[in-house]
């Protein structure tokens, strides 16, 4: 069996799909790895590491390995260079671009997108938005201190006291509950808001106000949040903009799967907060959670800035990257026998929910498979 790793080549991307550790766990298991040069250089893993973990460091050229193991979507070339029936698996983007499903398709590569993990507790050490959502959620409030003219915490001093920053969470899921626990952990006075009540312990739990408008609980049986009615919608929209308006530090996290980033902070509300608050959207590469966001820029609005770096996980590519390597490898580990070989189980629950392509073929229900 043979692992390839590539150098990422989607702009912006700093992380690589293995680590020294799950490159030594591969070869304990009979398997030769091969990781391109320079794949470790934007997450601090040296060549040299890889190598010392046993893995042989190549120019390129994966045509002939078994499995290749990505962060992000590979180049059309990586993917017309896989021999037939190899294993692709990473964060293939599936929603939103069909004509790229079918390229990974025609590839004849049976491929995962890691995106798709179900929720399920056995799958948690292979979910990838999880641990890169938890990372994306402690650098927004980080970026957003660093952006903020004020203090987090209060200060009392001669001169007088300093108070502490309002910051306000939108969407608590891994992310949010993370922004919420750091942002604590810097003294600022906290609260947040799902659509989903079960959150609100969760919030409570943290030391955080929970913020939630008298709708229906938009939860799924997934755990994810489901798109509101417009009534209720409208009722969200009510509250966010009479709370947003004493806020200093917005931090919105709202994704829907497979649709565009809901909008929970309108022009009007950025209006009437005070010059000097800050916003960070972690849903701008998905249209954004603000219409004003911009991928990778930061919009100053009448006195408000708005940050929308995409990728957030990937600026702490130290500690993302082998987090992101960890859950390949244990996704891995269903499909490798004792004998080093590999199997796919097709009833497996988590090898179900994220193949999507196999035999030339799209094979998931969710985008277009019959």
């Amino acid at each position: 069996m043979k692992i390839a790793v590539p150098t990422e080549t989607h702009a912006g991307e700093s992380r690589v799909a293995a680590s020294p550790d799950t490159v030594k766990a591969f070869i304990k298991k009979g398997a030769e790895v091969v990781v391109q040069a320079g794949a470790g250089k934007g997450a601090s893993i040296s060549d040299d590491a890889f190598a010392a973990a046993g893995a042989k460091i190549v120019p390129g050229g994966f045509g002939d390995a078994d499995v290749v193991l990505t962060i992000r979507r590979p180049s059309g070339e990586l993917l017309s260079s896989l021999k037939r029936g190899a294993i692709l698996m990473g964060g293939l983007e599936p929603y939103g671009d069909k004509a790229g499903l079918d390229a990974i398709a025609a590839s004849g590569a049976t491929a995962f997108a890691m995106e798709l993990m179900p929720r399920i507790t056995r799958a948690q050490s292979m979910d990838i938005l999880s641990s890169q959502a938890n990372l994306a959620g402690y650098k927004a409030v980080i970026d957003a201190a660093f952006h903020f003219t004020r203090a987090f915490p209060m200060m009392m001093t001669a001169a007088g006291t300093v108070p502490a920053a309002k910051v306000f969470i939108m969407g608590v899921g891994v992310a949010g509950l993370q922004a919420i626990a750091t942002a604590r952990r810097l003294g600022a006075i906290v609260s947040a808001t799902d659509v989903r009540k079960a959150t609100e312990e969760q919030v409570k739990s943290l030391g955080a106000k929970f913020v939630f408008a008298d709708i229906a609980d938009a939860a799924t049986s997934g755990g994810y949040a489901k798109e509101l009615t417009a009534e209720d919608k409208a009722k969200q929209a009510a509250l966010v903009a009479a709370h947003v308006k004493t806020q200093d530090v917005i931090i919105t996290t709202a994704l829907i799967p497979g649709r565009p980033a809901p909008v929970l902070i309108t022009q009007e509300m950025v209006e009437s907060m005070k010059p000097g608050s800050i916003i960070v959207d972690l849903a701008v590469e998905r249209g954004g959670n603000c219409p004003l966001s911009k991928p990778d820029q930061i919009v100053e609005h009448n006195g408000v800035k708005i940050v929308g770096t995409v990728n957030l996980a990937g600026k702490l590519a130290g500690n993302a990257a082998p987090l992101f390597a960890k859950n390949l490898a244990n996704f891995l580990d269903l499909m490798i026998q004792k004998d080093g070989t590999l199997k796919i189980d097709d009833a497996d629950e988590c090898i179900k929910g994220t193949m999507i392509a196999r035999d030339g073929a799209l094979v998931h229900p969710m985008f277009g498979a019959k």
